[in-house]
C-alpha cells in the first residue's frame, strides 16, 4: 500500500468492536451487520485500488429509519463512519478505515416513482445509474447523465461526486439533473431538500450536498429529472493525425457555437486498446479519434453533422465517419465506453486521473501530458470529455514492481498541476476524496480551505462522517473559529448545529 496520511485509529473503539457489532444488529438485524474479517474483505477500497483498508464492520440497511439511527448510534459513541454506493468511485471517497463503521447503501436499490407530467423519476440511491434510464425508456424518456460505469455505479454515488458522462456537454452534470433528496444528518435527523418542483426555496442547500463526497450526511432518497429522448441522434467518428488537431478541432467546434450532445476523444494507446477489445471499427492508422454526437430534429442534425465534419477537414482529419443507423451510432460508443477495462487488459494496472481544462487549452496540455510521460517513463492512455475539457489520463504501471505506483502517484499529481496551471480545476467528476486530498492548496489558499471546513462543520462539528477526505489538514472545528485570530482577521462567529 503506498503511503496515506489518514486520522489516527481510535484504540477504544477497535476495543469495543464486539459490542458495537452487537448494537448495530439490534438496529440492522438478520445479516445488516458484517463483522467477519473474510467478509468485509471485499469492501476493503473502492476503484482506486491502491489504497486499501478493511472497516471495522459492514452495515447494511434497508430503511431511512435504519440509516438515521445508525448515524445517531455513531454520533453518540463517537465513532467514524463512511457511506459507502456500488464502490466504483476512482478516487478513494469510499475507502473505509480501520475504526469506523462502513454503511452500505447497496439495499436501497427501488424506483419509488415515476411521474410523467413533472418530468422527474424517484429513485433510491442504490439504484444504478443505467437502471434509471431502463425504467422509463418505454415512455421514450432517459437519464441524461451517464457515466462510463453507469451500468455499475449507483445514483448516491453520482449524487456525492457530481458525476458527469458523456452527455454532460449538452445536458449538464448530476447537480443540473437532481431536484431532490431525502438526506440523513450525523445527528440522526432525516431533511427534505427540493423536490418534483424546478427550484427549492431558501438556501442552496442541495447545490452543497450535490458533490459532497459523504462528508455532510447520507442521501436515502433522490428526485431527478427524466428528459425525452431526441427525435434523432447521430454520431461522428474523425481520426486526426495528432491529438493536438483533434484538440483543436475541438475548441473549433465549440467556438462556432455548436453544442453537441457529446465530444469524446481517445488516443491512439487508447483507440488500440479499444478496438482490440470491442471491434468498434475504429481506424488504427489515427493518433487521435474524435467522437461527437449530435442530437435533436433530423434537419438540424444532418446539417450539424456537415458544419462539423468541414471543421474536421479544416483541422486535418484523415477520416470521417457519420452514423447511418442506431446499431452503428452505438458500435462507436461501444469502444469509448469500454475504454477503461480495455486498457486494463494492455498493464497490469493503471491509474485513473480526472482533471479539467479550458477546452482551449486541449492541444498544449495533451503535447505537455506527453512529455510528462517521457519524463516518468510511464506510458499514458487519454479518454477524456473532450467537450467540457474533463480529462481521464490513464496512467499504466505494474505495481508487483517496487517504486512503480509512487512513480504513477507523481506523475498524476505533474498532470494535476497542469490542470490547475493553465486554469483548470483538480476534479471533473471522480470528486477529491484522498486521492487529490493533498493538491487541494495548489488550488485553494489556507482560507479558501478553513471556509470550506466550515460548511462542513455545520454538518458535522465532531469530524464523523468520512474524515481523511477531501481536506488535506485535520482540523477540530472549534480550531477553525481561531484560524482567522491567529492570522489577524476578523474571526468567523461560531455555527449553529443543525
Amino acid at each position: 500500500m503506498s503511503h496515506l496520511r489518514m486520522p489516527a485509529v481510535d484504540s477504544a473503539v477497535l476495543a469495543n468492536r464486539r459490542k458495537i457489532a452487537a448494537d448495530l444488529r439490534v438496529i440492522v438485524p438478520g445479516e445488516g451487520v458484517i463483522d467477519e474479517a473474510e467478509e468485509m474483505k471485499v469492501y476493503e477500497s473502492d476503484g482506486l485500488t491502491a489504497y486499501q483498508q478493511v472497516p471495522l464492520l459492514v452495515v447494511l440497511p434497508e430503511t431511512t429509519n435504519q440509516v438515521a439511527r445508525v448515524l445517531k448510534y455513531a454520533q453518540e459513541n463517537g465513532i467514524k463512519l463512511v457511506p459507502r454506493g456500488a464502490g466504483t468511485s476512482l478516487s478513494g471517497g469510499a475507502l473505509p478505515l480501520a475504526d469506523g463503521i462502513l454503511l452500505g447503501m447497496g439495499k436501497f436499490n427501488k424506483v419509488i416513482d415515476i411521474d410523467y407530467s413533472n418530468r422527474c423519476a424517484v429513485v433510491q440511491p442504490g439504484v444504478t445509474n443505467l437502471a434509471i434510464s431502463q425504467a422509463v425508456a418505454s415512455e421514450g424518456f432517459y437519464y441524461a447523465p451517464d457515466p462510463s460505469s453507469q451500468i455499475a455505479c449507483t445514483i448516491g454515488g453520482n449524487v456525492a461526486e457530481n458525476s458527469g458522462g458523456v452527455h454532460c456537454l449538452k445536458y449538464g452534470l448530476t447537480t443540473n439533473n437532481v431536484l431532490g433528496v431525502e438526506f440523513v444528518t450525523i445527528d440522526g435527523e432525516v431533511m427534505r431538500i427540493g423536490g418534483k418542483h424546478l427550484d427549492a426555496e431558501g438556501y442552496d442547500l442541495l447545490g452543497i450536498i450535490i458533490g459532497s463526497e459523504g462528508l455532510l450526511g447520507v442521501v436515502t432518497e433522490v428526485t431527478v429529472r427524466i428528459l425525452k429522448t431526441p427525435e434523432t441522434a447521430r454520431a461522428l467518428l474523425v481520426g486526426f493525425p495528432t491529438s493536438e488537431d483533434g484538440g483543436q478541432g475541438v475548441a473549433d467546434v465549440i467556438s462556432a457555437g455548436i453544442i453537441a450532445a457529446g465530444m469524446e476523444m481517445m488516443d491512439k494507446l487508447a483507440i488500440d486498446a479499444a478496438e482490440e477489445f470491442v471491434h468498434a471499427g475504429y481506424p488504427l492508422d489515427v493518433d487521435a479519434l474524435l467522437i461527437v454526437e449530435l442530437d435533436g430534429p433530423k434537419a438540424e442534425v444532418d446539417d450539424l453533422i456537415s458544419r462539423v465534419s468541414a471543421i474536421a477537414k479544416n483541422n486535418n482529419a484523415v477520416s470521417i465517419r457519420a452514423s447511418t443507423s442506431e446499431e452503428e451510432r452505438m458500435n462507436f460508443w461501444a469502444g469509448r465506453k469500454a475504454a477503461f477495462p480495455a486498457v486494463g487488459r494492455i498493464s497490469p494496472d493503471y491509474y485513473c486521473m480526472d482533471g479539467t481544462i479550458p477546452r482551449a487549452a486541449l492541444p498544449k496540455v495533451l503535447k505537455r501530458m506527453n512529455e510528462l510521460s517521457l519524463h516518468h517513463e510511464l506510458r499514458v492512455a487519454n479518454v477524456f470529455h473532450a467537450g467540457d475539457g474533463n480529462l481521464h489520463p490513464l496512467i499504466l504501471y505494474d505495481a508487483n514492481v517496487p517504486g512503480e505506483l509512487e512513480k504513477a502517484e507523481e506523475f498524476g499529481a505533474d498532470i494535476l498541476r497542469l490542470c490547475v496551471e493553465v486554469g483548470g480545476v483538480l476534479t471533473g467528476e471522480h470528486g477529491v476524496g484522498v486521492e487529490k486530498r493533498d493538491l487541494m492548496p495548489e488550488m485553494f489558499t489556507e482560507i479558501d480551505l478553513a471556509h470550506q471546513e466550515r460548511v462542513k462543520c455545520a454538518f458535522d462539528a465532531d469530524g464523523l462522517l468520512n474524515p481523511g477526505k477531501v481536506f488535506p489538514e485535520l482540523h477540530r472545528c472549534a480550531e477553525l473559529g481561531r484560524m482567522h485570530i491567529h492570522r489577524g482577521q476578523i474571526p468567523f462567529p461560531d455555527i449553529p448545529r443543525f
